[in-house]
């Protein structure tokens, strides 16, 4: 439970940080890669692998209390490390993703 607890810390800053960047370079009124029209306020891009299949969503931040969902993360950490950019990449079948996001909105998490 510790580590998934320092998981979930060090992915809060990772989001943090990026917002703050991103919010800087506008301000700045500097060109920034930005965040994709399809990743609405409140969202974030996930990348589904798993052998020969990949897959990109983009889910709610509410997403992230599911405890199906910290597992994936806790998977995530351990197969690739805090430093990743841009979407997430979970190691799991975009199948097994469909389920999770489709399980939150149902409960209404």
């Amino acid at each position: 439970m510790k580590k998934l607890k320092t998981a979930m810390e060090k992915l809060q800053k990772s989001f943090l940080l990026a917002k703050r960047q991103i919010s800087d370079d506008f301000e700045e009124g500097g060109e920034s890669m930005g965040v994709p029209e399809d990743v609405k306020e409140g969202h974030f891009a996930v990348v589904a692998i798993e052998d020969d299949q990949i897959k990109r969503f983009v889910v709610p931040l509410s997403c992230l209390t599911h405890p199906s969902f910290m597992r994936l993360l806790e998977r995530a950490a351990e197969e690739y490390g805090f430093h990743q950019e841009g979407a997430l990449i979970v190691p799991c079948r975009p199948s097994e993703l469909e389920r999770i996001v489709a399980e939150h909105w149902i409960k209404g998490c």
